[in-house]
């Protein structure tokens, strides 16, 4: 069913790496072939974001062939010392996305600022400027630009490929703010599925109902409360007028 605060978005850039985190162990970094719920639900908070309510991803359509970079990195290392690591990067990439947001029900202290016609509206002029924050794709070097689009509009390199499956892939993270099941809350959560693209199309599931978790750890909600945000009046009031 077509959500009323639906946003349609074009995401795209020189590269991208929604990094495989089997691959970290040594170093290196390899990048999964298509975005992680995770990374298109991080653009969409660097559009346009406030914890009020969770940006849902519905879809996500890739337009340009999935192609790959190998490039020698030297990372950081703290502790002192020289290092090189492989990092494998998607190339030239274009992604057409379709979201919703929904109220965090797990705020009520800012159940005022529930305004839907405020939020969408900014929303789309945060989009139509490029962002409130910077855009990435997956990864801080990995820059990105974003603009309103038609989901659907154009051609894409996998428009005639019938389906086309990525096996076992990071969903995302549950943190304890945005938990909807009991089982959840209070707790950090990573959660796996199994992508399939038909036509060129993913169609993500929601985080609720992926089957394959790993408890990562305990944590609390922190409340937004005058004790501790003085700004809360103004904070609901934004961008009303």
């Amino acid at each position: 069913m077509e959500k009323e605060n639906k946003i349609e978005l074009k995401v795209y850039g020189k590269y991208a790496l929604f990094t495989d985190p089997i691959t970290r162990a040594g170093g290196e970094k390899f990048t999964y072939q298509v975005p992680t719920y995770q990374a298109l639900k991080g653009i969409l908070e660097s559009v346009y974001w406030k914890p009020t309510f969770t940006w849902v991803i519905d879809e996500c359509r890739v337009m340009n062939p999935i192609q790959t970079k190998t490039q020698g990195i030297r990372p950081l290392v703290y502790s002192g010392g020289n290092t090189l690591a492989y990092y494998t990067y998607l190339r030239d990439v274009e992604y057409q996305v379709k979201a919703h947001f929904e109220w965090n029900e797990n705020r009520p202290e800012l159940s005022n600022d529930r305004n839907e016609n405020k939020h969408f509206f900014i929303a789309k002029r945060m989009l139509e400027r490029g962002g409130r924050r910077d855009i990435f794709l997956g990864t801080r070097e990995c820059q990105a630009y974003v603009e309103p689009c038609k989901f659907g509009e154009g051609i894409g390199a996998y428009d005639e490929i019938e389906e086309l499956a990525f096996g076992v892939m990071v969903h995302g993270i549950t943190y304890p703010d945005e938990a909807k099941l009991e089982e959840e809350k209070g707790r950090l959560t990573a959660r796996f599925w199994n992508p399939v693209m038909k036509k060129g199309v993913i169609k993500f599931i929601r985080p609720e109902e992926c089957t394959i978790k790993r408890k990562m750890g305990t944590g609390v909600i922190k409340k937004f409360h005058e004790k501790n945000f003085s700004g809360l009046k103004e904070f609901e009031e934004e961008g009303e007028v």
